[in-house]
C-alpha cells in the first residue's frame, strides 16, 4: 500500500474509535435517563396505591361518624 494510503486509513481508524466511546457514552446517558423517568412515574403510582385507600378509609369513617352524631 501507498504510505498516503495508509496514513488515511490510521486517521480514519482513529476517528471510528472516538465515534464508538461517544456513541457508548450517549447510549448510557439515555439508559439512565430512561431508568430514571420511569422511577420517577412508576414509584409515584406504587406510592398511590397505597395511600388512596388509606385516604378514602379515613375520608369514609370520618362521614359515616358526622352520621352518627345525631
Amino acid at each position: 500500500m501507498e504510505p498516503d494510503l495508509t496514513n488515511r486509513l490510521a486517521a480514519l481508524e482513529e476517528k471510528i474509535d472516538k465515534i464508538y466511546i461517544s456513541v457508548e457514552k450517549t447510549r448510557k446517558y439515555f439508559l439512565w435517563t430512561a431508568i430514571i423517568t420511569i422511577a420517577m412515574i412508576v414509584l409515584p403510582i406504587i406510592g398511590l396505591a397505597f395511600a388512596v385507600p388509606a385516604f378514602l378509609t379515613n375520608y369514609v369513617g370520618g362521614i359515616q361518624s358526622l352520621g352518627n352524631i345525631q
